[in-house]
């Protein structure tokens, strides 16, 4: 797992995993995330891996854009 930067201070999000079509993301509560491509869409997975990587954003475009885009939740 990778931890969230949280350049903005608030997110609920303290890491994340890349792979190929997805990310997990891992939030403060002890749930995690899985978004796929089939779940969510290439493009919002595309924005959630650069989202992820730059440390700023990723909760609020999960809230905006793909919030029952996930494929599993654990």
């Amino acid at each position: 797992m990778q931890t969230y930067a949280n350049l903005g201070g608030d997110s609920s999000i303290v890491g994340y995993e890349i792979g190929a079509g997805s990310i997990t993301v891992h939030f403060r509560d002890g749930s995690s995330y899985l978004y796929t491509d089939a779940s969510a869409g290439p493009n919002n997975i595309a924005e959630m891996h650069a989202l992820a990587k730059a440390g700023q954003g990723l909760n609020s475009y999960i809230i905006r854009y793909v919030r029952k885009g996930y494929d599993s939740k654990w």
